[in-house]
C-alpha cells in the first residue's frame, strides 16, 4: 500500500511562493520590469539649450529595474558611488559653462564680437548641442560605453556653453552675475529639499509632462506676441517649471523609496537631465532680470 501523496502525481507540491520545496532561493538582484521613455524639455526665449532632462531608457519605474541593476542599486555603497559620480561630472560641466559665460560677458573684445558678428558660430554651436544631446538621449550604446559617452558629453557641454555665452553677451553684466548667484542658491536649496523631503515628486512626472507641453505651445504662440510683461510672466513660469523638474530629477538620481529612479549604469543620463534643468533655470532667471532692468 503506497502512502498518500500531496499535490498531483507524486510531484513535490508547488507552493504559493513560486518555488519548489527544497529549491535554492533565486540569486539577488534578479528583477523584472523596466522603464519607458518620456519627453524632453522645451526651449526658452534665448538661443535655446538643446532638449533637456526628460526620461529615457535609464529610468526605473515603480521600484522595478531597467535591466538587472535594481539589486545592485539597492546597495547603499552602489547608490552613493552613483550619486558621487553624477554630481562630480555635473560640477565639472557647470564650472566649464560658468567660465564661458564669464568670458563672453566680461571680456570686452569677445563681448563686442559676439554682438556684432558671431551669429554663425552661435547657430553652429546650437546645432552641435542638439545633435550631441539627441545622440546621448537616444543611443543607449553610446551613452553607456566609455569613452564614447564622455566624448559626446564633452562636445555637448562645450557647445551648450558657447550658446549660453552668446546669450550672456547680449545681457547686462550685472544681470548675468545676479543670475548666476540666484541660480546657484536655487539649485542648492532645491537639491537639499529634494534629498530630505519625504514627498515623492517622481510620482508627478505625468503632471509635469503635461505642464511642459502646455508651456511649449504657449512659447510658440508668444513668438508672435511682442508684449514684454507677458514674456516676463512666461519666464517666471519657465523658471518654476524647471525648478520642479530639478526636484523630480534629483529624486530619481537619489533613488531610495521613490517611484521612479535612474539605473546606476545611466550616470550620463542623470548628468544631462540635471545639467539641462539648471541651464534652463539660469536662462529664465536671466530673462526675468533683463526685463526688470529694461524698465
Amino acid at each position: 500500500m503506497y502512502p498518500q501523496q500531496q499535490g498531483f502525481g507524486g510531484y513535490p507540491q508547488y507552493p504559493s511562493s513560486g518555488q519548489y520545496v527544497g529549491a535554492p532561493p533565486p540569486s539577488a538582484g534578479f528583477s523584472v520590469g523596466g522603464g519607458y521613455p518620456g519627453g524632453g524639455y522645451p526651449t526658452g526665449e534665448y538661443p535655446p539649450p538643446a532638449g533637456g532632462g526628460g526620461y529615457a531608457g535609464g529610468v526605473e519605474s515603480g521600484g522595478d529595474s531597467y535591466g538587472d541593476n535594481m539589486g545592485a542599486f539597492s546597495s547603499k555603497e552602489v547608490r552613493m558611488g552613483f550619486i558621487r559620480k553624477v554630481y562630480s561630472i555635473l560640477s565639472v560641466q557647470l564650472l566649464v559653462t560658468v567660465a564661458f559665460i564669464c568670458f563672453f560677458t566680461y571680456h570686452n573684445d569677445t563681448r563686442m564680437w559676439a554682438r556684432r558678428g558671431g551669429a554663425v558660430l552661435m547657430f553652429v554651436a546650437l546645432g552641435v548641442s542638439i545633435v550631441s544631446l539627441c545622440t546621448l538621449a537616444c543611443c543607449g550604446g553610446v551613452r553607456r560605453k566609455f569613452p564614447g559617452n564622455f566624448i559626446c558629453l564633452a562636445i555637448f557641454t562645450l557647445a551648450q556653453s558657447v550658446v549660453l555665452g552668446f546669450a550672456s553677451a547680449f545681457s547686462n553684466s550685472q544681470a548675468v552675475a545676479m543670475a548666476i548667484v540666484i541660480t546657484a542658491v536655487v539649485v542648492i536649496s532645491l537639491t537639499v529639499f529634494a534629498m530630505q523631503t519625504k514627498i515623492d515628486f517622481t510620482a508627478c512626472t505625468g503632471v509635469a509632462f503635461v505642464a511642459l507641453i502646455i508651456f511649449m505651445v504657449a512659447g510658440i504662440i508668444l513668438m508672435f506676441v511682442k508684449i514684454p510683461f507677458v514674456h516676463m510672466i512666461y519666464a517666471c513660469i519657465g523658471a518654476l517649471l524647471f525648478s520642479f523638474y530639478l526636484i523630480i530629477d534629483t529624486q530619481m538620481i537619489v533613488g531610495g523609496n521613490h517611484k521612479a529612479q535612474v539605473s546606476p549604469e545611466e550616470y550620463i543620463f542623470g548628468v544631462i537631465t540635471l545639467y539641462t534643468d539648471i541651464i534652463n533655470i539660469f536662462l529664465y532667471i536671466l530673462q526675468i532680470l533683463n526685463y526688470a532692468n529694461s524698465d
